[in-house]
């Protein structure tokens, strides 16, 4: 995926039959926006907002389903990729076949135990 054709991709896999309009799909992107916002501040700060997130996932894997993935992996930074991992794993959107490279990224045990308590 590149900056030429992910826009392509995301509205081919946008599904949302409350979006009437251009602007709904743009506010909707606007979620992967957030999260890496969010991500960042984690690494930052290590304040990590779990229900606004968590949120932010749901909302984006019920508009994209499984496209969501390597959306957020396109959109998001490798240096946030174990957070951004672990949430996916939280949320059973890892897929197991076929194994790939996110299989070999490592999760963020600090996240995980934060993710656990919710």
């Amino acid at each position: 995926m590149n900056e030429d054709n992910y826009l392509m991709f995301a509205i081919k896999h946008y599904e949302n039959p409350q979006a009437v309009t251009q602007e709904d799909f743009y506010e909707d992107l606007k979620k992967f926006k957030y999260i890496k916002r969010l991500l960042k501040r984690y690494k930052k700060t290590g304040e990590l907002k779990t229900h606004l997130l968590l949120n932010h996932f749901i909302c984006l894997y019920n508009v994209f389903d499984d496209a969501a993935t390597p959306l957020l992996f396109y959109k998001i930074d490798r240096d946030l990729w174990s957070v951004l991992k672990t949430f996916l794993m939280f949320l059973q959107r890892i897929p197991e076949y076929p194994k790939s490279i996110i299989n070999d990224i490592p999760v963020d045990l600090h996240c995980l135990e934060l993710l656990n308590k919710v």
